[in-house]
């Protein structure tokens, strides 16, 4: 009787440690099927020259996709495009966004009516915002050519003309990311102390000295926070090119990285799934590059 206790006990103790286990089992499972298996399928399948999806098929196991992806001029291009994009699209939003915070962050009037409309866009489809940008962006009647009217500016034909095809994916990218760094940044803005304000004041600081000498400091781990997570967003531009273009741009000249991938999955006859793969995985490590130079600015700042 003795001995059935003590291992009744031995059978309890284990069921208590793997008890955090049982709980964590669904979420892990989600994990390995949804997020790690597709993972590791991508760069499998990155290796496999001509692979066919349907018949699992393919030709060799190599450099093959890579080599192909590195010397097409159509990925070439998409990087340089990407990269303008995320060096155009990201500090302007940050610029807006933490000027807009800070603002927001003041008792100024009609503060939760201002909150709403810059946080709006996040609960709004981006296809039903894309549509309404393109009207905004529309030649003849759009709201921007008559705002740039009222300054006698020339009409721009943001949709048709291939040299504005850019600029009006910039505007609505930066648009589109401001609400959630605003509210990011708001956060932070929140969780800083108001007696270093205090203090500032009365040692008679102005208000732009504050801003930079108190208020940038103290905000610069939300700020290299929202740079990560912005930039990222950024490489991966490619919902905002159908509502706007249909495609990417007037001839091709917004092919982005992401755009590649799916013209190679979707676009051609057949699909080119050993390309696709090949070109994710290129995307990943330069994004990886990317956030690792940005961590490490942000380790050597001092504030």
């Amino acid at each position: 009787m003795k001995k059935l206790r003590e291992n009744n006990r031995g059978l309890y103790n284990f069921l208590m440690k793997i008890k955090p286990l049982l709980y964590l089992t669904p979420f892990a499972v989600g994990v390995i099927i949804f997020s790690l298996y597709p993972i590791v399928n991508v760069l499998i399948m990155s290796f496999k020259k001509n692979y066919k999806y349907l018949t699992g098929a393919y030709d060799g196991f190599g450099f093959d996709n890579y080599i192909y992806v590195l010397n097409s001029r159509d990925f070439k291009n998409a990087i340089g495009i990407t990269f303008k994009y995320v060096l155009v699209a990201i500090p302007v939003s940050m610029c807006l966004s933490i000027i807009i915070a800070t603002l927001l962050n003041k008792n100024i009037k009609l503060r939760a009516l201002f909150q709403t409309a810059y946080f709006l866009p996040m609960v709004t489809s981006v296809t039903a915002v894309g549509l309404t940008w393109k009207y905004m962006f529309n030649y003849k009647f759009g709201v921007i050519n008559w705002l740039l009217g009222l300054l006698h500016i020339e009409p721009v034909n943001w949709l048709q003309d291939p040299s504005a095809n850019f600029w009006a994916l910039a505007i609505y990218g930066i648009w589109s990311m401001m609400p959630f760094t605003i509210i990011l940044l708001l956060s932070g803005l929140q969780n800083i102390d108001p007696m270093f304000y205090t203090a500032a004041r009365v040692d008679g600081a102005k208000d732009l000295r504050i801003f930079f000498r108190i208020t940038v400091p103290l905000l610069s781990p939300t700020i290299f926070l929202v740079l990560i997570i912005n930039s990222i967003s950024a490489f991966k531009v490619f919902n905002e090119l159908f509502p706007l273009f249909s495609g990417p741009g007037v001839g091709k000249n917004l092919y982005t990285m992401v755009y590649y991938i799916y013209d190679q999955f979707r676009g051609r006859t057949p699909p080119k799934y050993g390309y696709a793969a090949a070109a994710a995985i290129i995307l990943f490590l330069i994004i990886f590059v990317f956030t690792q130079i940005q961590q490490l600015i942000q380790k050597k700042w001092k504030y």
